[in-house]
């Protein structure tokens, strides 16, 4: 069964969210819960943003792609949706408190929507995905307002009558928070480039997660996602779609994110003894 809406702990301070730095890239040091409880009180003042969940495949992005790097500047919040990170930022000596991954997000912004009577917009995923998530997000969670769906078509950010589409049809709809499930790069750089649609509202690329809800893909146990092996997992489910990304481009950066990692430990021990032994 899943969780109910969480509030986040009494002494969260969401005026200005803790950020830790790791290989040059800015995460914010929240929890889920704390996350979800932003979200919910920045739509009450009609604040809207848009959530990056960073893994080690957008670290890697982050590092070698412009056009990437520029479209994740202007995410309000980014937290860590990888093990590695927690590992680094935990190594680095600026732990981050927990992973906060788009599949989990999916359900407890969805819990905290359905308790503040706000609106979700499901866009992307495979076909029908969308439609099926919808439906059983909105069974779990009693009350949930679903604004709509929409899947468009394979290429459609190529092709200026689909975009055209896009944007009618979620500015139509107008909801509180749109889940965008067109995996990396492209639900990235789409909401980049069309959430000034509605800026009351918030964003989220969710990868995958409309088929993890709807059941047709299975999710990692939860003991295995605690070990960091969630990935191995997905693997094993999709060889030949993420061998590259997970056997070819992630050790690498995996590497790349430990020693900047222990550099920044290195640099705060040197700093910390040169303040200390400074009459």
């Amino acid at each position: 069964m899943l969780p109910d809406y969480v509030p986040a702990s009494p002494s969260f301070d969401s005026s200005q969210l803790p950020e830790v730095v790791l290989a040059s890239v800015r995460l914010h040091a929240i929890t889920e819960a704390e996350c979800v409880a932003y979200v919910v009180e920045s739509l009450e003042v009609d604040r809207g943003g848009w959530i990056a969940t960073a893994n080690l495949d957008h670290m890697r992005r982050l590092w070698h792609a412009d056009e990437f790097r520029r479209a994740y500047a202007g995410a309000s919040v980014v937290v860590a949706d990888g093990m590695p990170l927690i590992w680094a930022s935990r190594l680095q000596g600026s732990p981050l408190p927990e992973r906060v991954a788009g599949s989990d997000l999916i359900h407890s912004l969805t819990a905290g929507a359905a308790a503040a009577g706000r609106s979700v917009f499901f866009l992307g995923g495979d076909l029908g995905s969308a439609d099926a998530a919808a439906a059983r997000l909105a069974k779990d969670h009693p009350g949930l307002r679903v604004a709509g769906t929409y899947c468009p078509s394979m290429g459609f950010e190529k092709d200026p009558a689909q975009m055209e589409e896009l944007r009618r049809v979620v500015q139509e709809n107008s909801p509180d928070i749109v889940f965008v499930a067109l995996g990396s790069p492209k639900q990235e750089l789409l909401i980049h480039e069309i959430r000034s649609l509605l800026p009351q509202a918030w964003w989220i690329g969710v990868g995958i997660s409309f088929s993890f809800v709807c059941g047709a893909i299975r999710r990692a146990p939860s003991w295995v996602q605690g070990l960091g092996l969630e990935w191995c997992h997905r693997l094993l489910q999709e060889p030949r779609r993420l061998g590259m990304r997970y056997l070819w481009h992630g050790p690498p950066c995996f590497l790349r994110l430990l020693l900047s990692a222990l550099r920044g430990r290195f640099i705060s021990w040197r700093n910390r003894n040169a303040t200390q032994s400074t009459p």
